[in-house]
């Protein structure tokens, strides 16, 4: 079961990395991070991509912090790229970015590094959706991380933040999503 991955050594130390940029909102993101982690495990196990299930969770949304902004796209890639690079994880630095760039995709992501990429899309969208959107996701395994990871305020945390750039941005007011 993918709960065996939690908690997870990678996604724990990059949380502490993080926790002044994230502040208050440090445990609704890392539940937010470990709910996504774990939907990813439950649709694909293979050893190969933890690690990069548990970076790509941890820096899909992080720009919120470290950039301010609801922009957080090219930053979190930013972020995720620098943190690479200084651990000499450069060959994972285009498939996670792929991966971040189009987690926000509506329809399913075909292209390079699609199988990571789809599954991470799905899990994030199962996610933010309370699995109303589970894809083929295992709908009790979900629910149990969903009850065992609280969502904290985190869904009331991203609609204060869109609100907000809707009345600083009306023309460009889900910057985050892509086709």
């Amino acid at each position: 079961m993918a709960e065996q991955n939690y908690p997870h050594e990678v996604i724990e130390d990059l949380m502490q990395y993080f926790r002044p940029d994230i502040g208050a909102d440090f445990e609704k993101y890392r539940n937010h991070v470990y709910r996504v982690f774990l939907n990813c495990i439950l649709q694909d196990s293979n050893a190969a991509n933890v690690e990069k299930y548990a970076i790509a969770a941890v820096f899909h949304d992080i720009g919120i912090w470290t950039d301010h902004t609801i922009d957080y796209l090219p930053p979190s890639i930013d972020q995720l790229r620098k943190y690479l690079a200084e651990n000499g994880k450069d060959a994972l630095a285009d498939e996670i970015a792929t991966m971040i760039y189009w987690h926000h995709k509506i329809s399913r992501y075909r292209g390079k590094f699609e199988l990571v990429t789809e599954v991470f899309r799905r899990a994030d969208w199962a996610d933010v959706t309370f699995g109303i959107i589970a894809f083929d996701i295992d709908a009790k395994a979900s629910s149990h991380y969903r009850k065992m990871l609280p969502n904290k305020g985190f869904h009331a945390f991203l609609i204060k933040k869109l609100v907000l750039n809707f009345l600083k941005n009306p023309l460009k007011p889900l910057p985050m999503f892509t086709r």
